[in-house]
């Protein structure tokens, strides 16, 4: 068994030959000396879709596969052998280039000996290696202008293709390197300024351990100019999150893209996109998603849901036993939900087939699950965020019987945040004020209460999600959930919001003072990058994501017989994710009392002469007697 390495998704060998001569009057002696010079490999970016490596009249046009973009892709490109036509275009003779002579002939002595031709690499020449390659070849080709069919995907040529691959990356040997930058309008690149030749162009990206089908193609003098298409046979992934609020920058209808917020304790939705690659010449195929979700996110084993759906709307929703669920992963992550042979589904319940028993793929795979957003979330509202990567190992090696042998995709990540409020109670002197209690709403009728429960640094929302209810509606009210109250510093701090409107209500004065008339109204808006398809991973860190916070609240009180009615812009910070609130209540009158001192004065001197009046009075009636 063989064992694949590396990070190649596609290549292709190329013949690019001449009649007689090569470009404008150079030999093919010449050329050969003009390559020799340039040993050391060349780099370069395209600019408008094209890159330049010389002075050669040879290019090659790479295009990509449709809805697969070129951008971000690399390429290798090595000159195997200089190539001479005959004038008549009859023969064509080859010469190795020195930089990758000993490879290639390590490769076709390895070749030769399993074919009952033993021989060294040293011994090999060569005419011995061009036979070689051609006696793999499907379509026998003869004279420079002869067309070459393609190769199919799992002939003896592409095993060749593969195994010449690995000896250069096994000696370091790297060839020209092209950084696709932009494309040209049919998402294409063209590599200009080749020599004539035997070229091999090898795709290299971040994808590891993927291998791919090679061509094979000529071209001549009168067509110098040559295409191939990278038909990459590896699958993707693309993971997304669901935001439930709406914002124009989404461009999914459902909500789905990179960025999202949330309560503790509310249902997080998420997905991957993948799809099927070309299977043919695999017996069987491995598949497994692998995921590594913040501590902060609690994943919710259950939910797991994984469907193949065709371009003609047919959908096949894997049953139990088709799939596995490791949690831990065996490989230190979250978990892994893993095919072991995705090629049976795939076969039996799409089944294709053409008259070489190929079967027809491109179907797309969607996982669903739901985690939750838990009470670790606490400890890090705003800045970074949490974080949710996952990549797609995959069957890489027809030879591995879908074993042994798998490559990895690049881990894509999505992220989400959630938010605090931190509240200080007072009066109208900027003295705090303890005992003040409250209840968070997320309805303007303060019907649907926002669950909380008191921890260490707060109290933390207890969202509806995890009570058996839908967000904000429904479920079993949670022993644990409190009414909130300030305490010996006037403070108290909710944590775990969402972005939307809340309606926070008074409940209980401070002894002494008056109630609120109606609840403070809180809207919570974060703002977001534009691009919210394009999240990398740790940028959730930095304000390239989350770029700014804004939290306000309109309060209305009652205080000297009138309603005051005002709206407060926050102090917040987006790093931290927090909002301050300052919440008055205004120091009361005392009643007033009825006179004035003189009046008092007045009214015990008269109270003095009622009452010597009456003593008078008494005295005289007394006499009478």
């Amino acid at each position: 068994m063989r064992k694949n390495r590396g990070i190649f998704l596609a290549s292709a060998l190329l013949l690019a030959v001449s009649s007689g001569t090569i470009g404008q009057g150079m030999s093919v002696f010449a050329a050969k000396e003009s390559a020799v010079k340039q040993m050391e490999e060349r780099k370069g970016e395209t600019h408008g879709g094209v890159i330049s490596f010389g002075n050669g009249n040879a290019s090659i046009t790479i295009k990509g596969k449709e809805g697969q973009s070129l951008v971000g892709k690399n390429f290798y490109v090595y000159q195997l052998f200089f190539a001479e036509n005959a004038k008549g275009g009859e023969s064509i003779n080859y010469t190795f280039h020195p930089k990758y002579e000993e490879a290639v002939k390590t490769v076709v002595a390895k070749g030769l000996t399993e074919s009952g031709k033993p021989t060294t690499a040293e011994n090999v020449t060569e005419y011995m290696a061009v036979d070689y390659i051609q006696s793999l070849n499907s379509y026998k080709v003869e004279g420079a202008t002869t067309p070459q069919e393609l190769e199919g995907s799992y002939s003896q040529f592409r095993y060749f293709v593969e195994t010449l691959r690995d000896e250069l990356e096994t000696r370091k040997i790297v060839g020209d390197e092209v950084s696709v930058t932009n494309t040209q309008a049919d998402n294409s690149i063209r590599i200009e300024g080749l020599e004539y030749g035997y070229y091999l162009v090898d795709e290299v990206t971040r994808v590891q351990g993927t291998h791919a089908a090679g061509s094979l193609c000529m071209v001549s003098t009168a067509n110098p100019a040559t295409e191939i298409q990278v038909k990459s046979d590896y699958p993707t992934v693309i993971k997304k999150i669901d935001e439930d609020d709406q914002n124009e920058h989404i461009k999914d209808p459902d909500g789905w893209n990179d960025i999202g917020d949330y309560e503790i304790g509310q249902t997080v939705p998420f997905k991957y996109e993948s799809n099927i690659p070309n299977m043919n010449g695999y017996k069987t195929y491995y598949y497994a998603w692998h995921d590594q979700m913040d501590q902060a996110l609690t994943f919710q084993k259950e939910s797991v849901k994984v469907e193949i759906t065709n371009d003609e709307g047919k959908k096949y929703t894997l049953k139990d036993g088709e799939f596995e669920i490791q949690m831990p992963s065996t490989q230190g992550e979250t978990f892994a939900v893993i095919v072991t042979d995705i090629k049976q589904i795939v076969d039996r319940e799409f089944p294709n087939f053409n008259e070489k028993n190929e079967n027809v793929y491109g179907q797309k795979v969607l996982l669903r699950y739901d985690a939750v957003l838990n009470d670790k979330a606490a400890n890090d509202t705003g800045r970074p965020g949490f974080e949710n990567d996952v990549r797609l190992e995959f069957s890489n090696n027809p030879d591995s019987n879908g074993g042994g042998s798998t490559g990895y995709t690049p881990w894509d990540t999505v992220v989400c945040f959630t938010y605090r409020l931190d509240l200080v109670k007072v009066n109208d002197h900027d003295q705090t004020l303890a005992g003040a209690k409250f209840r968070l709403y997320s309805d303007e009728n303060c019907e649907n209460e926002v669950y909380v429960k008191d921890e260490q640094n707060g109290y933390h929302v207890i969202n509806r999600d995890v009570l058996g209810g839908t967000d904000h509606t429904g479920g079993t009210k949670p022993k644990e959930a409190v009414e909130m109250i300030t305490d010996s510093r006037g403070e108290l701090s909710i944590i775990g919001l969402d972005q939307g409107t809340y309606y926070l209500k008074e409940t209980k004065a401070p002894d002494g003072y008056r109630l609120l008339k109606d609840p403070i109204v809180l809207k919570v808006m974060p703002t977001y990058t534009d691009k919210r398809d394009e999240y990398v991973k740790g940028q959730g860190a930095t304000n390239e994501t989350l770029q700014k916070l804004e939290v306000t609240a309109h309060i209305k009180s009652f205080y000297d017989g009138s309603e005051l009615e005002e709206d407060q812009q926050l102090e917040t910070d987006a790093e931290n994710g927090n909002a301050n609130l300052t919440v008055v209540n205004r120091v009361g009158s005392k009643l007033p009392v009825t006179g004035t001192p003189a009046m008092a004065a007045l009214l015990l001197t008269g109270c003095g002469c009622m009452l010597i009046s009456i003593v008078l009075v008494k005295k005289k009636g007394t006499k009478k007697k």
